[in-house]
């Protein structure tokens, strides 16, 4: 029986790298994002490779299409996830609280946190239904430590840091693993988003140093949900060796 791997902004980064990865690995997939154009060309490509691919244009943020995302699923698709990997997720400008913009605000919070909510509570039951399957979410070196200018950003992804710990708690009973991964500074589409789409200010950020690269999170995902059945990894802080901190970093001249 197929045994599929569930993974929201799969289209991008992260995700992106992770559906590849998982898919050289022998797993079906379940790829939600929002553009189905980039959707429907991953899906071509995997299916080329003879992977299973089931897509969901959907955005995390409306619960109620998230619902009818994931019930639209077969049956047999289902029954047999075995993972979910949070993923989608955003930071959208930086700067001090009294200057913020609540769009940014809303548009962080209702990504980073309900959305991973509402994909979580829509998709469990079936792991709950098989009393085994992982939980991977993917916060950030912002929900371990706090920055200048990061306000909501961080305090999305500390509340993803401790959603994954009470989730640990809920789900244990069920032999379900929850694992969180806080990466450190990644050059993906990151920070295009985050500074609008100015490319200039966005590649300054990886100037004079070797960041972290997607492949480097999905075979991080790959390591820990591919451990034996009485092994969970936890949490994982994964950064560049160049990063110290959140706000440390050494910069070649």
């Amino acid at each position: 029986m197929d045994k599929f791997a569930f993974i929201t902004g799969a289209t991008s980064g992260f995700g992106e790298a992770t559906a590849r990865l998982l898919a050289n690995n022998r797993y079906s997939l379940v790829l939600m994002a929002r553009r189905n154009d980039r959707l429907e060309v991953l899906k071509r490509e995997l299916e080329s490779e003879e992977c299973k691919v089931y897509t969901l244009q959907t955005d995390v943020r409306e619960e109620a299409a998230v619902i009818a995302a994931v019930e639209s699923l077969p049956k047999e698709v289902k029954s047999n996830i075995h993972i979910l990997v949070n993923n989608a997720g955003l930071a959208v400008g930086r700067g001090p609280i009294e200057s913020g913009i609540t769009d940014d605000w809303e548009r962080m919070i209702d990504t980073n946190v309900k959305g991973l909510l509402y994909v979580t509570k829509a998709v469990v039951p079936f792991l709950i239904q098989n009393k085994s399957g992982h939980i991977v979410n993917i916060a950030s070196i912002a929900g371990k430590e706090v920055y200048p200018g990061g306000n909501v950003y961080c305090a999305t992804k500390h509340a993803v840091d401790a959603l994954s710990r009470s989730m640990r708690i809920d789900l244990v009973q069920y032999g379900i693993k929850v694992t969180n991964i806080a990466p450190g500074a990644a050059e993906t589409e990151f920070s295009i988003v985050r500074f609008k789409g100015n490319e200039e200010t966005a590649n300054s950020v990886y100037d004079g140093y070797n960041p972290l690269i997607a492949q480097d999170i999905a075979e991080t995902i790959l390591f820990v949900v591919s451990r034996p059945a009485h092994v969970t990894i936890n949490d994982l802080t994964i950064m560049p060796t160049a990063q110290a901190s959140a706000t440390v970093l050494w910069k070649e001249n």
